[in-house]
């Protein structure tokens, strides 16, 4: 069996074909494969150029892939910590925002269904709701409220 070698930019497109990318995570996995830091940075900014590469498609893709469990909270972190930009993180929570209470109610409809009957389950509907990252105000609104909207 013959080892063919990828060529970085192919080792890129291959990436790119499977999913959105972060840049911090395309230069993570290309390091290795390339000469210099240099290279792996020329070939990132002509896909960039192209519309390839995009923060802010990775960062919307990956907000309503999370959006379907997790809150606002979790959702910032997540990516804050795959290196999206701050301004590109802003502009995907506003989005994200809009819609926090919809998702807040079906993910507490998944779990529990039915409103608290005692403190104790009321203070676990909320712990399990604020886990999850989702913002005070939602969790209050959702268990005072039920499925009733």
């Amino acid at each position: 069996m013959v080892k063919r070698e990828i060529s970085l930019r192919g080792r890129a497109l291959a990436m790119l074909a499977r999913r959105e990318h972060t840049r911090a995570e395309m230069v993570r996995q290309l390091s290795p494969h390339s000469e210099s830091p240099e290279q792996v940075e020329q070939l990132l900014a002509a896909l960039s150029a192209r519309g390839w590469l995009s923060e802010a498609r990775f960062a919307e893709s990956r907000a309503n892939t999370l959006a379907r469990k997790y809150g606002s909270r979790k959702i910032e972190h997540d990516l804050r910590s795959r290196g999206v930009s701050a301004e590109v993180v802003e502009q995907t929570l506003e989005r994200s925002l809009a819609q926090e209470l919809e998702h807040c109610r079906a993910a507490w409809q998944r779990k529990f269904g039915v409103l608290p009957q005692s403190a104790a389950e009321r203070g676990r509907q909320m712990r399990f709701l604020a886990g999850r990252g989702f913002s005070a105000e939602a969790v209050r609104q959702v268990l005072k409220a039920g499925d009733v909207d």
